[in-house]
């Protein structure tokens, strides 16, 4: 298969930072416990993660061609590499915020140079949404096992052990070997280049593709959406643990769920978009995860877990919850496909900078607001603010398609 090589090596690095990028909940969980800090406080390694994630995202975007995507997805790798060996000789909170700025500025090199590899590897627009779909659903399927094999490293008896930190030697051997299969994987990266270009003409493509109406509209939906995607992920171990009474071990294995959802969504939808309008799925995806977040929530009031809970007696409520996942799926990699196919190769990493940028702000803005939101008042008051994004991002896909129909692309 053409291209093999290089396709392997993309999945590779989007699994691998699924298992760093979604520790996040865990270790807010876990920071809680074993180092005493209030929930607020443990919500500012969502910013310490996405806030580096967005600068260098800003910054580099537009220059990567130049630089080289395959260099800049090695050094991405070589940094969490590091950092994650050195982990489990940590024994403060305040190294947890370096981690994860660490993989915030390694992610988005990571992540802008796979975006724009996509349009290189890829033969028309049908391939290239098909294989976002697909490394999408594999992304959710590293966060799956992630967070199944993090619960295995949980001490529920003894909320000051450390046993845990040891989750990222694994993740580090995993780092290592994605490094080696991308440094031997061909890429020829020949289209991704204008020559005769500067850094600066390239800078100034990204902040006037910024500027467009369709981009405007885009960046809201996709902003919006992981504002809540992100939101759920990061604080569903919190919840299932504060508000369901759910051991901690099985908070986790929540998470874990929620992302086998969200991975069984995303491929379902790419086979259901081949049937039926983008913007017919995903109004009624959104309208069915504010059905379940309606029905759910007040059913928490009547449910209390104890210690020998387990996933074959829990109450209905437990199961329900991650239901939302396999609705909510289908959003990012559609609309960002849609977008990327649209455009010329050589701007696929500017716009790819753009996403990067808003993804991680929405990341950011939901979880330290779901955080605030879990301290001041309660876990299900926090997730019922949910369904307000729910709303605006309904609007705003229909604004997108209503642009898109006036034009193929306005940019």
């Amino acid at each position: 298969m053409k291209n093999s090589g290089i396709k392997f090596s993309l999945f590779l690095n989007y699994f691998v930072f699924a298992f760093l990028l979604n520790s996040v909940g865990t270790v807010i969980l876990q920071v809680q416990r074993t180092f005493s800090v209030t929930q607020s406080v443990a919500s500012v390694l969502e910013g310490f993660k996405d806030i580096p994630i967005a600068i260098t995202s800003f910054v580099l975007a537009s220059f990567l061609p130049k630089i080289g995507l395959k260099k800049s997805m090695l050094l991405g790798l070589l940094i969490v590499t590091l950092f994650c060996f050195l982990t489990p000789f940590s024994n403060d909170f305040w190294f947890f915020k370096l981690l994860f700025a660490a993989i915030g500025v390694s992610f988005a090199l990571i992540k802008v140079a796979v975006f724009a590899t996509i349009g290189l590897i890829t033969a028309d627009e049908k391939e290239h949404g098909s294989f976002m779909g697909v490394l999408e659903a594999i992304f959710m399927a590293g966060v799956l096992i992630g967070n199944l094999l993090f619960s295995l490293f949980i001490d529920d008896n003894n909320p000051k052990s450390t046993l845990w930190l040891n989750m990222y030697w694994l993740m580090g051997a995993l780092s290592f070997i994605a490094f080696f299969v991308l440094l031997f994987s061909p890429l020829d990266e020949e289209k991704a280049t204008i020559e005769k270009r500067s850094f600066k003409e390239d800078f100034k493509e990204m902040l006037l593709i910024t500027f467009k109406p369709l981009t405007l509209i885009f960046i809201a939906s996709i902003f919006l959406y992981v504002l809540i995607e992100q939101s759920f992920q990061s604080w569903f171990p919190t919840f299932y643990q504060d508000i369901l009474k759910a051991p901690a071990s099985m908070a986790i294995q929540a998470g874990a769920v929620l992302a086998g959802a969200i991975m069984v969504g995303r491929l379902l939808g790419g086979l259901i978009l081949r049937k039926v309008k983008w913007i017919y799925l995903l109004s009624a995806c959104l309208s069915i995860v504010a059905i379940i977040v309606l029905v759910a929530l007040p059913l928490t009031k009547n449910s209390s877990l104890n210690s020998e809970i387990s996933w074959l007696n829990a109450p209905f409520v437990v199961y329900l919850m991650p239901l939302m996942g396999l609705f909510l799926a289908p959003i990012y990699p559609t609309l960002n496909s849609t977008i990327l196919s649209a455009l010329p190769k050589h701007m696929h990493s500017s716009m790819s900078g753009l996403i990067v940028v808003f993804s991680a702000l929405g990341g950011t803005t939901g979880s330290i607001i779901t955080g605030y939101v879990f301290e001041t008042y309660d876990g299900t008051r926090a997730f019922y603010f949910s369904l307000i994004p729910i709303a605006a991002i309904f609007t705003t896909i229909w604004l997108l398609n209503s642009l898109t129909k006036k034009q193929k692309v306005a940019l």
